[in-house]
């Protein structure tokens, strides 16, 4: 293999550069220029602390700070000429810097090493995309509202099991969703508070001897305040695995509606139909309409868990503070941001979109004798039966539907009463699918009423930011 004259960025130490290999391996510029606005970003604010605290001249820190504004440029408008050999996005702007303003550009390293930097690069890019997330979910949730008021007294089974069990209504169906995304945005903002803090100024792993203002630029970041221990910083991944964490149960929660989605849009089920702009045609069927959306959005979650994984393995048993294996730490959240930000903005267009088949989900309603229970809670209150001997009266009555394959309600008082002299005519007011969902008036029962104050109560959280 042919190797290379010394490294510019090593400097004396090393008389030949990289193998070929080495460079490849080594070498991150491939996914790590995504940080460019973060690296920038941390460079105009170390340099303006460093020019406040007299540790480089003002003319030096203006010099500097024009040339990473028009490095920037380049980059967002595509001029800018990414090179492997600089490895990474930290020394690919230096390198450029140094082209545009000359020695002045060598200063902005001063108090500073690539194992801070990358720190707060990559804190900084999670940051915003917690934030970005965040947002996704509020849009989720309002969406998922949307259809929960619109369908507050719509019937459907509940499933257990993916047995018809109870009615319910799918406004009810929606704000279960809606609270499993509560619980993924309040774990996002748990995840901001706790990496809410700049590693920068920690310098390679034992902070520095020059006098740097470390809360300046952690404010001028917009942290909260900085790190408290410089080895910590360096070594500190915590908060991408949280990420990765989060995303993956976000993300969980997406594929179980996706699932639900591709049964409810079968032909056997005929709850819900995709609208066009969610679903792909076959290649050689012309009557199929795929829930394409859906399956991509249910697979999603394995990409994600996998990042989780990779990551957990990448920084188990790594000694203090920073050892190049984190390099590897920035591709698995990279692609999780990707996947999950799709899955949730195509998850929100699809609920958005979605066509309910009011009909089809009553007609389903009552299949499997799904108001059993009502008509053992009703030997319980009007009888004074015991739970457990109204139970076993109820299943005789099931059994006696079933062999005349018949609904409950459609049971004769006379064949009623042959089983449980104590069953009246009253009964049949409970036996219908709407009485059933009407009498569950229980806090969190999906008597339309509820739905209804739950949709108010979210809408609020949504409207305040809570």
């Amino acid at each position: 293999m042919t190797k290379k004259p010394g490294n510019e960025m090593w400097g004396g130490r090393f008389a030949q550069g990289p193998d070929a290999i080495m460079e490849a391996i080594n070498a991150s510029i491939d996914f790590d220029k995504r940080l460019y606005r973060e690296d920038i970003a941390g460079s105009m604010a170390h340099a303006a602390m460093l020019a406040e605290n007299g540790i480089i001249s003002a003319e030096d820190a203006a010099a500097i700070h024009k040339g990473l504004t028009e490095i920037r440029a380049e980059i967002e408008e595509g001029r800018f000429s990414f090179s492997r050999e600089r490895e990474d996005i930290h020394m690919n702007i230096e390198a450029r810097l140094a082209e545009l303003i000359g020695p002045a550009a060598g200063r902005l390293h001063t108090a500073r090493s690539r194992n801070d930097q990358v720190a707060v690069d990559f804190r900084l890019y999670v940051k915003r995309a917690l934030q970005e997330l965040e947002a996704g979910l509020s849009a989720y949730m309002g969406a998922l509202l949307a259809r929960a008021q619109e369908h507050a007294a719509t019937v459907m089974p509940g499933f257990t099991h993916l047995q018809a069990a109870q009615p319910v209504t799918f406004g009810h169906h929606c704000l279960a969703y809606v609270e499993m995304a509560g619980r993924d945005r309040s774990r996002v903002r748990d995840a901001l508070r706790r990496m809410d803090e700049s590693p920068l100024g920690a310098a390679a792993l034992a902070g520095t001897g020059f006098p740097i203002d470390r809360h300046r630029t952690a404010q001028d970041l917009g942290f909260r305040e900085p790190t408290r221990n410089s080895l910590d910083s360096v070594s500190d991944r915590d908060f991408a695995i949280e990420f990765l964490a989060l995303a993956a149960m976000t993300a969980m929660h997406l594929s179980r509606l996706a699932e639900e989605i591709v049964i409810w849009s079968t032909p056997q089920f005929d709850f819900v139909r995709l609208s066009d702009a969610f679903s792909t045609g076959s290649s050689i069927m012309p009557q199929k309409k795929n829930p394409d959306a859906a399956e991509l959005v249910r697979a999603k979650n394995g990409r994600i868990n996998g990042g989780l994984v990779a990551l957990l393995t990448v920084m188990k048993g790594l000694p203090l503070s920073y050892s190049k294996d984190m390099q590897e730490d920035k591709e698995q959240v990279f692609d999780a941001i990707d996947s999950l930000s799709l899955a949730l903005s195509a998850m929100t267009g699809m609920v958005r979109d979605l066509e309910v088949n009011v009909a089809r989900m009553r007609a389903a309603a009552g299949a499997g004798f799904s108001t059993a229970t009502d008509l053992a809670d009703f030997l319980v209150r009007g009888a004074g039966l015991p739970f457990r001997e109204a139970h076993h009266v109820t299943g005789r009555v099931v059994a006696l539907a079933e062999s005349r394959k018949v609904a409950l309600e459609d049971l004769p008082l006379e064949a009623l009463q042959e089983i449980d002299e104590r069953i009246g005519p009253e009964v049949f007011d409970v036996l219908s699918v709407d009485s059933s969902v009407a009498s569950r008036k229980s806090f969190g029962g999906t008597a339309p009423d509820n739905v209804r104050q739950q949709v108010a109560y979210w809408q609020q959280r949504l409207s305040t930011g809570e």
